[in-house]
């Protein structure tokens, strides 16, 4: 593994939030931290609260209560809260109140800034609304919107009256968006006409229509506009943006119990319907605080800005993060290299975004050029930088730390899921970082790295697992308490299997390796495909690579590359075998590559995470299902023609 290559400054400690944590509980040392909020967890998880300043209507009496087991642990027992009472209300009637909260920028240009008092207008009259329609607590809202700022109000108005918020990826095709309004049997749909794309027009109202033939239940459609495209209106049921916003009268912020749902955030699987993980209000708003404030040093002078969308769970964890510290969140909906290849860089200078997370494969995309985009902008005010989604090769780590932060901003590469809300694994920015490492287990995270035999093991690939229940795990699966205790919690008593290969190194940093059904086994050995994908992009001629394990009558698997070069370098033999050295360069002989083949693209979901199940199935010749994940099925056949 790569030696430390960044360290903070004495200084820097000292301004930090977790400083301010640690000295007011006599703590020494980060690790000392660590340990203690493990150890010691409930005494963490009620300290962070009051640290954090979450504001309880009614305070709770337990912090956790475990006797029903693990995987049913209620948290913050008899306390009452909403989180639009935490992450705006109080906000909006401070001395803060005309401070900018949240900016939205679109593709064509059009930009929306709102105050505290602003948002929390809109967000009142949204409510409602929503309250002259029939909608109250536990009623399922869906949004199948852009990342504008109206999803953001939707999102508020709806936990403010206590229903549960369905964000739906606008890119979803028909079938997509209409198997999820049917597992949460949502009572109403916001929508928008159509959205942005590389300058085209892409149509969501069509598809939203398309999907409600297949759903009941959903008597109100409302209709944003955002382009000048025809779109077909029903007169019973849909109902514009501005003037469903003019209904109805004030009502108050319910008070929720602590581990009511707020929040449903589907997951694809392999097989089956989608998961539809169930987010609590005390379980969200907890965890989302602790990591933006302590993992992320968020400030109420920073400008947080994540490149998601509402429907991955950055999306949700951005906004609540923000606003619950009294920043201002950042928002963008489009292409982020159009109409400029620069967009992203220009972006950040102008909007001064001082906390930046995106995906590894946004920033390989942006490594494929050979151009100056980013040191043609002032991105001095960037402080933190933050990366998620899969694992991150040494290479690009290294290309963000050094040419996006200038080595003077930590690198928080953070894992954990959209069944925790959260990270597992999160480095703090008071601690020495090396490429690629998590550095440590979350505060408060109880994890490990266990053998097939449920054994810890140190210095090698392991299962990551949960031996302790932490507030944000998902409530359930919607609808589906069976699957859920199958998916999480089946593979050994009361401990959480989160389905990722970790590993934890002879100087205690925390690695991620890909998901477990994603390794390799080659003559008996585990390997993680981002091992061989390192290897590839080690030589500066790969931009991208999709690793994945194929029958082989003698070793097991065997390991099939798919290589997406930078774009002064072309498929050659000589190219091939020269990545297939590297590979045993670096890693060894038993891992030598079967084949490397040359593609354009490779297939990825809406939060730029590569499908390397539908690369191995597509190869194979395997019957796919649900492609309803992927942004780009041109890939696939790709994948298909390289063989």
């Amino acid at each position: 593994m790569s030696d430390f290559v960044w360290s903070p400054s004495p200084e820097f400690t000292a301004t930090t939030n977790v400083a301010r944590f640690m000295a007011k509980h006599g703590i020494p040392d980060a690790r000392s931290l660590l340990q203690r909020s493990v150890d010691e967890y409930e005494w963490f998880w009620d300290a962070a609260v009051e640290d954090l300043g979450i504001e309880f209507a009614e305070p709770y009496h337990t912090v956790v209560d475990a006797s029903r087991g693990n995987p049913w642990a209620e948290w913050y027992v008899g306390g009452r809260l909403n989180i639009v009472a935490n992450c705006l209300e109080r906000h909006a009637w401070s001395d803060h109140a005309d401070r900018v909260c949240l900016i939205s920028e679109r593709e064509d240009g059009a930009v929306v800034q709102l105050t505290y008092r602003e948002l929390f207008m809109q967000v009142e009259r949204c409510a409602a609304a929503l309250t002259s329609i029939g909608i109250g607590k536990g009623d399922r809202v869906a949004a199948y919107m852009p990342m504008t700022q109206d999803v953001v109000i939707q999102m508020l108005a709806t936990f403010k009256l206590g229903a549960i918020f369905i964000p739906i990826f606008k890119g979803f095709q028909p079938e997509a968006a209409a198997a999820r309004l049917r597992d949460a049997d949502a009572k109403v749909l916001f929508t928008a006409d159509g959205s942005y794309w590389r300058g085209d027009t892409v149509p969501i109202k069509g598809n939203a229509d398309a999907a409600l033939t297949e759903v009941s239940g959903i008597e109100h459609v409302v209709v944003a506009r955002y382009t000048d495209d025809d779109i077909v209106w029903d007169l019973d049921r849909d109902i514009a943006w501005p003037d469903f916003l003019n209904r109805g009268d004030a009502v108050p912020t319910r008070m929720m119990n602590a581990m009511d749902p707020a929040l449903i955030l589907y997951t694809s699987g392999t097989t089956g319907l989608p998961k539809g993980t169930v987010h609590s209000h005390a379980g969200a708003l907890v965890q989302i605080a602790k990591e933006t404030g302590y993992a992320f040093d968020l400030k109420s002078s920073d400008r947080l800005f994540w490149l998601t969308d509402m429907a991955w769970m950055m999306g949700p964890w951005s906004v609540i993060g923000a606003l619950f510290h009294g920043a201002t969140v950042v928002l963008y909906e489009g292409v982020f290299d159009y109409p400029a290849k620069d967009r992203l860089w220009e972006m950040l200078a102008r909007h001064q975004v001082s906390v930046f997370g995106v995906s590894p494969t946004v920033l390989r995309i942006f490594m494929r050029r050979e151009t100056d985009e980013v040191a043609r902008h002032d991105l001095s005010g960037l402080r933190i930088l933050g990366t998620t989604g899969e694992p991150c090769d040494e290479t690009t780590w290294r290309w963000f730390f050094e040419t996006v932060g200038k080595q003077r901003c930590p690198v928080i590469n953070v894992s954990g899921g959209t069944d925790i809300l959260g990270s597992f694994l999160s480095p703090l920015p008071i601690v020495p970082l090396k490429p690629c490492s998590l550095a440590a287990h979350g505060l408060g995270m109880a994890v490990d790295v266990w053998s097939e035999d449920g054994k810890p093991v140190r210095d090698e690939v392991g299962y990551l697992v949960a031996t302790k229940p932490a507030p944000s795990m998902t409530r359930g699966l919607w609808n589906d308490p069976d699957r859920y205790v199958e998916t999480y919690w089946s593979t050994w008593p009361d401990v959480w299997n989160h389905g990722d290969w970790a590993s934890i190194d002879k100087d205690g940093c925390w690695f991620v390796h890909g998901r477990a059904d994603d390794t390799i086994k080659v003559a008996g050995r585990r390997i993680g495909p981002a091992e061989i994908e390192g290897a590839l992009m080690a030589t500066g001629k790969v931009a991208e690579a999709a690793a994945v394990g194929v029958p082989h009558e003698v070793k097991g698997e065997g390991i099939v590359c798919f290589v997406v070069l930078h774009p002064d370098h072309t498929p050659s033999e000589e190219l091939r075998q020269e990545l297939m050295v590297s590979v045993v360069g670096r890693l060894g002989k038993v891992d030598q590559p079967e084949q490397v083949l040359f593609v354009p693209d490779l297939p990825k979901t809406s939060s730029a995470n590569i499908l390397r199940r539908l690369v191995r199935d597509t190869y194979l010749g395997r019957k796919i299902g649900d492609r309803t994940s992927v942004q780009n099925p041109e890939a696939l056949k790709a994948i298909s023609d390289a063989k």
